[in-house]
């Protein structure tokens, strides 16, 4: 079996889940706690790639990515390389689809945490990032790994918007969902198999951790 694609697969899951815990948790705790006009319509757009058609998402993408696109064409002056069919061009794809996933659980547990905690660390002198970090983020460890969970088995699944954005670029962009479908298309079930089984097991496990992080 060629496991290159597994590897990739979750290489591109680790770096999106490093990626979105950082991203995220600052616009969670700006979600949970901070009250402005148009709020509403920003968690909306944040929220968007979990109600978007994978295919929809990576068309958009790869217009912005791509050597046209605002993005692209200013990475492209920039590096010399093009951003779509690349490894980096997956890990945006891949955090920008996956992004509900990590704000979603860190919006929730933040907002479960009692507001006396926070009064009492602004009386003491703490001012809201102190705060966020030293208190927020400590008390919400549940929350944060069942984002981190959530985010790598979803990254680890994700098809639509990789092929758009990366194809199938062996070593590169051909990630393990990819591989799969390549595999099926080609009548080589077993290979299909043998790597959905791993696929399969990989996100029950994670799962279950998830799982018990909830009861906690």
């Amino acid at each position: 079996m060629d496991w290159l694609p597994l590897l990739l697969s979750m290489k591109l899951a680790l770096i999106c889940t490093v990626i979105l815990l950082a991203v995220a948790a600052p616009l969670a705790g700006l979600l949970a706690y901070s009250r402005f006009r148009g709020k509403s319509f920003l968690e909306a757009l944040f929220n968007l790639p979990m109600a978007l058609p994978p295919t929809v998402m990576g068309f958009y993408l790869l217009i912005f990515l791509g050597p046209r696109g605002a993005i692209g064409s200013l990475w492209e002056q920039w590096t010399g390389a093009p951003l779509v069919f690349s490894f980096l061009g997956i890990v945006i794809a891949s955090a920008v689809y996956s992004l509900p996933f990590a704000l979603m659980p860190m919006k929730t547990a933040f907002q479960k945490i009692d507001r006396r905690l926070l009064e009492s660390a602004y009386i003491l002198g703490l001012t809201p990032v102190s705060a966020f970090v030293r208190v927020v983020l400590p008390n919400s460890i549940n929350g944060i790994a069942t984002s981190a969970v959530l985010v790598f088995v979803h990254s680890m699944g994700a098809f639509g918007v990789l092929l758009m954005v990366g194809g199938s670029i062996p070593g590169e962009t051909r990630v393990a969902s990819i591989a799969i479908y390549e595999a099926v298309q080609s009548l080589d079930y077993g290979e299909a198999g043998r790597m959905s089984l791993i696929l399969l097991a990989i996100s029950y496990a994670f799962m279950l951790v998830m799982n018990r992080l909830s009861r906690n």
